[in-house]
């Protein structure tokens, strides 16, 4: 477990990037989830066909995951679940609807959220997170 969570060592430019990256996309990604979070398991309508317990993971992700990637908690876990919830938005946006990549509705944002959540799953948390200090460094 500790191996997972465990922060790799890397330098003070790549541990201030990644403390700002986290704070700014899991502020937002909360900030997306919180509508969803007030009705988990309904935040679609009575008409959407997307089962409520998966419009459940997708408001806990997005909330939760967001408010454990800014600070730095369980990271990797929390990344991945938002990672999982923005393919899905992105394969909705840009399969099922046929929306562009820039416009109004897109798949820009959720496939950017995507790409900022793989970078901080593969990357980790840095130095200035709660999983440096449960879990600390990787050698």
């Amino acid at each position: 477990m500790r191996k997972i969570f465990a922060v790799p060592q890397a330098s003070t430019n790549y541990n201030i990037a990644i403390v700002i990256l986290r704070l700014v996309a899991g502020i937002a990604m909360m900030q997306h989830g919180w509508g969803k979070i007030q009705n988990p398991l309904g935040w679609m309508g009575d008409d959407s066909n997307i089962p409520a317990v998966l419009q459940a993971l997708a408001a806990v992700s997005e909330f939760f995951g967001g408010l454990f990637v800014a600070l730095g908690l369980l990271t990797p876990l929390a990344a991945f679940g938002v990672l999982c919830t923005m393919a899905y938005a992105t394969y909705k946006h840009a399969i099922l609807n046929g929306d562009p990549f820039v416009g109004r509705p897109s798949y820009e944002l959720a496939l950017i959220y995507f790409s900022i959540m793989l970078l901080v799953l593969l990357a980790g948390a840095g130095k200035f997170s709660i999983d440096n200090v449960l879990f600390g460094r990787r050698k």
